[in-house]
Parts: structure tokens; sequence; C-alpha cells
């Protein structure tokens, strides 16, 4: 299934553009991501975990950047992983695009995803998958602005004597993705469209 996402940042394109490549710096902005380890410059293991109510599901994988466009902004990476119970699978091919706009730069991000096994079965609305995956990225693109903000507030100093307060440039570790959270939204994301068609 093909899903379609957008974010902005409020940082130009060249920094947006070095930024989202730091895979290490990034990955803590990502709810329920672990980087486990860098296998070399342009491929990277990862667990991500996700509960949905009593199922606890943890896919570890890989990622690997299999194209880098510095002209256009633009990569693609490659990722699969399984759940660690042997309940299926996951892989997809992720391209995204930067565009500058006023104040920033638009991250256009397309995702082929593939499910398989037991897990397959929350794929079957696409509708749904297309709503966690628009809820997951906006967590994401709320920490990583967040994350930005850290890094540019200067250091403040306290009173005389105390030591100078400086801003941590490293975001909290973010919580497991919760399921319960996520399919509310989501749910009410269907509903919305049900009685929209409704006149």
């Amino acid at each position: 299934m093909d899903i379609k996402n957008s974010f902005d940042v409020p940082v130009p394109v060249d920094e947006a553009w070095r930024l989202l490549l730091d895979i290490k710096r990034i990955a803590p902005c990502m709810p329920g991501a672990e980087l486990l380890e860098v296998i070399d410059p342009k491929t990277y293991k990862g667990k991500v975990s996700v509960r949905l109510g009593p199922v606890a599901l943890s896919f570890v994988g890989t990622a690997r950047f299999e194209e880098i466009d510095e002209a256009a902004h633009r990569a693609r990476v490659k990722g699969q992983g399984t759940d660690a119970k042997g309940r299926g699978g996951a892989s997809g091919v992720v391209t995204f695009t930067l565009s500058p706009i006023e104040g920033g730069t638009r991250v256009d991000a397309q995702t082929n995803l593939n499910l398989s096994g037991s897990v397959a079965q929350y794929g079957r609305g696409t509708g749904m998958i297309q709503d966690v995956a628009t809820q997951i990225i906006g967590q994401f693109a709320a920490a990583l602005r967040a994350m930005l903000v850290q890094d540019t507030a200067p250091a403040t100093t306290a009173t005389v004597g105390q030591a100078p307060n400086i801003v941590s440039a490293n975001p909290p570790a973010p919580k497991p993705i919760s399921g319960f959270s996520l399919m509310a939204r989501v749910l009410w994301n269907a509903l919305q469209r049900l009685f929209a068609g409704v006149k």
C-alpha cells in the first residue's frame, strides 16, 4: 500500500537535509523507535515497539539509504523488520523530498508498505493505516521541532554564584507507540469521513 505524509520544520532546506540524514540524532524523535546499531554510514539496525491494548509488537530490522540525491534534496530508504515473536513482518521503501517554504522546509514522504503474517490483518484498511502513519509522523515532527528549538535556545544564567543553566539539545526518550491513543484518533477520523458523506 502507498502512504503519503508531509510535515514542516522551521529551518532552511540545507539544514533540514543534514538533520534528516543524521539518523543517530533524530532516532529519539520517532515514537517507539530505538537505534540499535550503525552497521555502516548508510545502514542502520533498529527496533520499533507498538502496543495495541494487551498485544505488544516489537519489530527488529534494518534500514538502508538506497539513494541520496544532494542536489534534489531527495533520499530513498529501504527497510524491513520482523516481529520478535514471529507474528509477521513489515517491509517498505520510503522516499522523502525536501522543498523550501516560507519560514522553513516542507518534507514530503511517500511510503510503499508491505505487511506479512498475522500482522497483515492490520493493513486491510488502507485508510486506517494512513491515519496511524499520519499520527506517528505528526508526533515525530513535533519532537523534531522541539529538538530544533532546544538547539537554538541560548544558555540562561541564574543568579550570581549559581552555575549557568544549559538547555539540553537532546529530547527526552519517546514512549512506545500507544495503540489506544492512536486508534482512538483513527476511529474519530474514520467517523468524520463517514458522516461527511451523509447529507
